[in-house]
């Protein structure tokens, strides 16, 4: 893709964060963005910017909501990662405690990505990752995993779910199919090597839970957002094929076999023909969340379409304002709005680095 300068609107993007243009949820996101441009390119003024902005969101912890992004994890999980950068270990410490002792916080929560245990999970091998050790035991992590397959268990009985699947979720009474809500996402999850979910598990378990998935997918390639709808319109992260890419990526690593790539492959089609979104240029609905996918199935294929692909997608975002796209209820954030944006382009710097922030491993 050519050089070019970004519009003012990312060009100011500081200028406009200053000025008190977001909400406070979307704090955390933002020093997730800041975190990462020092990764990707090593000042550490990004260490400052980002800690600024975890602080305001350690302010404003709920003490209900375990997750990484719409809960108290991850402001823990990323100030621990701050400290730890930034030498103050006492202070990471203590981050540490706290975001361990968030398992006891909600026991009854839900198992999906945004506001379930998988987001919790998420914030923990956040941890260990950009420490470089195993901060967080080994035994805590398979505590809630067990605990999101003993649910998913329960619910399928319950629902009658398991003639078809063995494990069955839902959130506000909907069995969700996508990445941020539904099957997808925890599946995903569920076949990650640092979970340690055993091969009887993974086998008996998750493996036809993911085959059932796949049997929900239209004749265009797409997938519904809940089972048995019917209505083939989403091609979003938190909805449709650009999420459900993940989990079947996932599978083709896990099981090696080939119907998981093919329908990796469908997915992207159908990305590349409908994922140029009018809702934005964000992450969860918009159009830098469908360009992860084709970076996702670069890094695994080393296929230079899909790379040109996701170039061609920055290309639009990098036209910003000029698609009449809607203004997101959160404009700075990192899934709604333009933190999420500069996360991708940045991205796109080190492709063979890409992941999909605050989701892919």
């Amino acid at each position: 893709m050519a050089q070019r300068a970004f519009p003012n609107p990312y060009a100011d993007y500081n200028k406009s964060l200053a000025e008190g243009y977001f909400d406070s949820a979307g704090r955390r996101g933002i020093a997730v963005l800041y975190l990462h441009l020092y990764d990707v390119f090593g000042d550490p003024a990004y260490l400052q910017m980002a800690l600024g902005y975890v602080k305001q969101s350690l302010n404003c912890l709920t003490k209900r909501s375990i997750t990484f992004l719409c809960g108290d994890a991850g402001p823990l999980a990323v100030a621990a990662v701050l400290h730890h950068k930034m030498k103050n270990e006492k202070l990471a410490e203590d981050c540490l405690t706290r975001l361990i002792h968030l398992n006891k916080v909600d026991l009854h929560a839900p198992n999906e990505m945004l506001y379930g245990r998988m987001g919790y999970i998420y914030a923990l091998l956040f941890v260990n990752k950009h420490f470089g050790e195993e901060k967080i035991s080994q035994s805590h992590i398979q505590q809630v995993c067990e605990a999101v397959l003993a649910s998913g268990e329960h619910l399928a009985r319950k629902r009658n779910f398991t003639p078809r699947t063995p494990l069955m979720y839902e959130w506000y009474q909907e069995y969700y199919v996508g990445a941020a809500h539904g099957l997808a996402g925890i599946y995903y999850f569920l076949m990650q090597p640092s979970l340690q979910v055993s091969q009887a598990n993974l086998h008996t378990l998750v493996k036809p839970s993911i085959d059932y998935v796949c049997r929900l997918k239209f004749p265009s390639g797409n997938y519904p957002p809940c089972v048995d709808d019917s209505r083939d319109l989403l091609v979003h992260w938190c909805h449709g094929a650009p999420g459900v890419i993940y989990m079947l990526i996932q599978a083709y690593k896990v099981f090696k076999e080939e119907q998981y790539l093919s329908g990796a492959y469908q997915c992207a089609e159908v990305i590349w023909r409908y994922g140029l979104l009018k809702k934005g240029y964000g992450l969860c609905h918009g159009v830098a969340g469908n360009a992860y996918a084709f970076l996702a199935l670069y890094n695994l294929t080393q296929d230079m379409k899909y790379l040109y692909r996701a170039c061609k997608f920055a290309e639009w975002c990098l036209d910003y304002g000029e698609h009449g796209c809607r203004t997101p209820d959160t404009p700075f954030s990192l899934f709604e709005g333009m933190a999420g944006t500069i996360y991708f382009l940045a991205d796109l710097l080190v492709p063979m680095k890409a992941k999909f922030p605050a989701f892919e491993l």
